[in-house]
């Protein structure tokens, strides 16, 4: 009776994971939005599918893989819708608290925390293909899946020593959780997009 209290009272807490399945006949779609309607660049897509960090859903969404942990155990998953309807979600029983997407050059002491996935990738390829606008140079960009000024695995990231930026829009929820954040964490940075 007590084992099946606790997975019971366990599961109402974290709902069990359930990603979306990947399909395959979809991901031109996905792709071909992520390059021509929102400007990323392809090659540096291809190792993020590859890697199994994106891919398209059988409804055409791009979903985007948050992880945690060294391993990156999959934690959940940012939804992007790819057709004429505008809309974004997590995959049911994500828990965005335990950890993010990422894209980032390996080693780089510097992460920018950015709110969506595609704004990270965004914001990886402005530091890694535009000389020009370039602020940063080799860094990591994270997203936090929605704006928010803490998140539990913002501490490791600072207790190891990272030079964190917070890169998120640069409109009144933005920059309202920026401050917030900057305030409880003064070592880092506002990085205006």
């Amino acid at each position: 009776y007590t084992t099946l209290f606790r997975s019971t009272t366990r599961s109402r807490r974290h709902p069990q994971l359930r990603l979306p399945a990947a399909s395959l006949a979809n991901l031109p779609r996905v792709t071909c939005y992520l390059t021509e309607q929102r400007g990323l660049a392809a090659d540096l897509l291809v190792p993020l599918i590859d890697e199994g960090k994106l891919y398209a859903d059988g409804r055409g969404n791009a979903v985007f893989l948050m992880v945690a942990g060294k391993p990156n155990r999959p934690i959940g998953a940012e939804l992007r819708a790819t057709g004429n309807r505008v809309w974004r979600g997590l995959a049911p029983g994500t828990r965005k608290n335990a950890g993010y997407f990422w894209i980032g050059a390996a080693g780089s002491k510097q992460i920018v925390l950015c709110e969506s996935a595609i704004d990270a990738i965004s914001c990886f390829q402005l530091q890694t293909q535009f000389p020009a606008a370039q602020l940063l140079g080799p860094c990591i960009c994270i997203s936090t899946a929605g704006v928010r000024s803490t998140a539990p695995w913002l501490y490791p990231l600072l207790e190891r020593g990272y030079q964190i930026h917070c890169g998120f829009d640069n409109d009144k929820a933005g920059n309202d959780a920026s401050r917030q954040m900057i305030k409880r964490h003064p070592s880092i940075q506002r990085l205006l997009p």
